[in-house]
């Protein structure tokens, strides 16, 4: 099966128009329609930007914490448990 990449904005909701295609009349075409990310997607933090935030360093004041990477392995795994 080949494939015809067309990217396109809808105009109005619920509503594509082709135009263009290289079909013909009476071809046989499957349709797979791709939603693409948008600028306001939310997008995820950099490295950068998770060192200058709060999270790093989270529980280093935490007392009843004697290993912080222990305690995330224990959250982690009874997430993975959880139902």
């Amino acid at each position: 099966m080949d494939a015809f990449r067309l990217q396109t904005v809808v105009a109005k909701d619920g509503e594509i128009a082709l135009t263009g295609l290289p079909y013909r009349k009476g071809d046989t075409v499957e349709m797979i329609l791709l939603g693409q990310p948008t600028s306001t997607s939310r997008r995820l933090p950099t490295a950068r930007q998770l060192r200058q935030s709060s999270l790093i360093g989270l529980w280093k004041d935490r007392t009843e914490l004697t290993d912080s990477a222990d305690f995330a392995r224990q959250l982690r795994e009874q997430a993975q448990r959880r139902e």
